[in-house]
């Protein structure tokens, strides 16, 4: 089993010969294509192992969606349609106004 502190992660891994520091970061954010994925608070020790940088990330996670809320209003009021209409044109349209013109021609 793999000790959960920090320090002793890190005196662990200089034992076998991997070099690590622990990175003083506020966010991270995972974007993975339709949400982002937000971690805040973040504990990020990383790891240099053989050359290969490697980074163990926790903290406290949330998902948002990639859009953004102002596009999604723009949509909503532009079309007149509702919130999922919106959010489908936009991820399929890639931009408010594309989104609107392909929402008002249907």
């Amino acid at each position: 089993m793999f000790p959960t502190d920090p320090r002793q992660m890190q005196q662990m891994l200089k034992q076998m010969g991997i070099k690590s520091r622990m990175v003083d970061a506020k966010r991270v954010i995972i974007e993975c294509g339709d949400s982002n994925i937000i971690v805040e608070n973040p504990q990020i020790m990383e790891m240099n192992v053989k050359g290969e940088m490697n980074y163990n990330i926790s903290g406290t996670a949330h998902e948002e969606s990639a859009i953004n809320e102002e596009d999604i209003t723009l949509v909503m009021e532009g079309a007149k349609v509702s919130r999922e209409n919106a959010i489908k044109a936009l991820k399929k349209e890639g931009d408010a106004a594309s989104a609107i013109v392909a929402l008002k021609g249907d």
